[in-house]
């Protein structure tokens, strides 16, 4: 082998062996970590003005509704098969659930997507505990609206029990209407009513019991009514009967970063891995254009 073909090998060499034994080479040859699905979501409420607008929308929509069916002894928004008879001589109240509806803790899911983990139970109380959330927009004003007007606020929410104290304490601290034990978590006990899962069937055959419910908020359709087929077909189908009560009793308000929604995409198996779960989800988006009502 020539001079000429021995300097530039060796020079390879040289720079092969520099690049492995620098500082930055496992940093270099370490893949890079996998893209997080969620981040369009969490920019999309975090960051447009779109999400604060709709939001905006929904509660001052809502507003106009309040006063009419205050003046509508007929006027309930639970679902039929939870309505308590002489309902129309209670005292109104409204039930509102909590997270992506009232508060707004988007940054918890950004702090996950930045730190490339997912959702446990452990870290969102954590989060809860530090009393950080923000009130939704049109939330603490619609609330305030419907108190001033004689209306009991409930909010209803699958935060466990044991964070009802902290989340009391954020809901007072952002200056929500409290009334009583205005807070009703996962596990609270309802005497006669046996509780399925998450459902929050139980806390709203409770307030029902003593009061004319008004309306409901929510950004799942758990947040409304008992769904127990939870697959797309099955909640499709739950809702189809009460489709003129959206913006009238059911206000839903929009979270696309989780929920029983996307559960239902992957068999509501969250114990399997990230890498089948996306797959399972994959298989649900349509690759032609077809029409379906939803």
């Amino acid at each position: 082998m020539s001079i000429k073909t021995l300097v530039p090998v060796a020079a390879a060499a040289l720079l092969a062996v520099t690049f492995l034994f620098s500082p930055n080479a496992a940093a270099a040859q370490k893949p890079a970590a996998r893209p997080n699905d969620l981040l369009d979501a969490v920019a999309w409420t975090e960051t447009s003005v779109e999400h604060n607008l709709v939001f905006r929308e929904i509660y001052r929509a809502a507003e106009g509704k309040l006063l009419e069916a205050l003046h509508d002894k007929h006027w309930d928004a639970l679902p039929y098969n939870e309505r308590t008879r002489g309902y129309e001589a209670f005292k109104p109240a409204v039930i509102l659930d909590i997270d992506e509806t009232v508060l707004g803790n988007s940054p918890y899911e950004a702090r996950l997507i930045k730190e490339h983990k997912e959702y446990s139970g452990s870290s969102f109380a954590a989060w809860i505990r530090q009393e950080r959330d923000r009130p939704l927009p049109g939330a603490l004003a619609f609330t305030k609206f419907a108190a001033s007007h004689g209306v009991r606020v409930f909010y209803i929410t699958n935060r466990g029990k044991f964070l009802d104290k902290a989340t009391t304490g954020d809901l007072r601290k952002l200056g929500f209407p409290l009334q009583g034990h205005a807070v009703l978590g996962l596990g609270t006990y309802i005497k006669g009513c046996i509780q399925l899962g998450s459902q929050k069937t139980c806390r709203r055959e409770l307030v029902g019991r003593r009061y004319r419910v008004l309306m409901e908020f929510g950004d799942q359709a758990g947040d409304f009514m008992t769904v127990l087929d939870n697959t797309p077909r099955g909640r499709r189908k739950a809702m189809e009967h009460y489709r003129s009560w959206i913006g009238e009793r059911w206000f839903v308000l929009p979270n696309p970063m989780y929920g029983s929604w996307l559960n239902a995409l992957f068999h509501n198996y969250w114990e399997q891995p990230a890498v089948r779960r996306r797959r399972e989800i994959l298989d649900h988006l349509p690759t032609n254009q077809k029409a379906d009502s939803k």
